[in-house]
């Protein structure tokens, strides 16, 4: 039998990256429901070419146009998740990347329909752990993270207890800014914040790499998945994006996990369960060791980044 999927958020980058995994096999998997807030153009494209049996859509005036196109069809769209029929839907794969705090509730409500939530949102994490734990236990569902950086530390870090571990740096490219003076700061433009150097991204978090609050939620969202001593969690500068964490042991050794500056990695292990050829599935060639001879790691520099000061030991105290 077909494993049923749900991608809430289909139509930003972490969504459509996953389309394009499951799309590879889709005799394994079956697309059942997307949701989007307005992008019209996408929505139909998804629509026509996955043939989900559900759609939900925030956006009113895309919903109406969609519901009024596809009125013949056997696609039952919605423009609320509680609209969704109350009859149980039981989800394989939940893919959970709508961005920001608008993806709590819906994450929340597919906890009790879904097997494994893939989840992208930080936010839904730092608000809702509380809530999120406890459902989760509750309906037998598992949480993996697919952020670079939590999925890296979720896989250094099994099997290992608290006193186990050092020290656990989360990394950082640094944005776009990373080489830019102090004194030029006051001159940025929005447009170059959205310009990461490395990864391509949806523009909020584009805007909250380049001033380095991305991380400082990132080390909160790392505290609530691997509730170690929050004093171990760090962040480094990397500028290549290629460790995406690093784990400091008691017994000497030191770990760290290695890609490429592609979801598609974390994605598709997460969804295989790490027993995948990325390189056949991307078609792409790994560029190790090319690229490892110059690894670089700094500090950062607290007088352009001020915003990490944040993390103190009061943050995650009230977070």
């Amino acid at each position: 039998m077909k494993k049923k999927i749900a991608i809430l958020g289909s139509t930003g980058s972490i969504g459509k990256t996953s389309l394009n995994i499951f799309k590879k096999n889709l005799k394994e998997f079956n697309i059942t429901l997307l949701s989007a807030n307005s992008n019209y153009s996408s929505i139909n494209s998804q629509i026509k070419k996955y043939k989900p049996k559900y759609f939900i859509i925030n956006n009113v005036n895309v919903f109406n146009k969609i519901k009024n196109r596809y009125k013949k069809k056997k696609i039952k769209i919605y423009n609320k998740f509680s609209d969704l029929p109350r009859k149980k839907i039981k989800f394989d794969i939940t893919i959970s990347a709508i961005v920001g705090i608008a993806g709590l509730e819906p994450t929340i409500k597919f906890i009790s329909l879904s097997k494994k939530i893939l989840l992208a949102n930080k936010e839904t994490v730092i608000c809702g752990w509380h809530l999120i734990e406890k459902l989760c236990k509750k309906n037998n569902s598992k949480i993996i993270p697919i952020d670079s950086e939590h999925f890296s530390i979720d896989q250094l870090t099994k099997n290992h207890k608290d006193e186990d571990i050092k020290k656990i740096y989360i990394t950082a490219s640094g944005g776009p800014f990373l080489k830019k003076s102090l004194k030029d700061f006051k001159n940025i433009k929005p447009k170059e914040a959205i310009k990461h150097p490395n990864w391509q991204m949806g523009k909020k978090i584009s805007i909250d790499s380049s001033n380095m609050m991305n991380k400082v939620l990132e080390v909160i969202e790392a505290f609530k998945l691997f509730p170690f001593n929050p004093d171990k969690y760090k962040i480094i500068i990397h500028p290549q994006s290629l460790v995406h964490a690093i784990v400091f042991f008691k017994n000497g050794q030191t770990k760290f996990l290695y890609h490429e500056t592609d979801m598609l990695i974390p994605i598709a292990n997460a969804i295989y369960e790490n027993k995948i050829d990325i390189e056949t599935l991307s078609g792409k060639k790994n560029s190790f060791p090319k690229n490892c001879h110059s690894l670089k790691f700094q500090e950062i520099d607290k007088k352009k980044f001020p915003i990490i000061t944040l993390l103190s030991k009061n943050i995650f105290k009230n977070s």
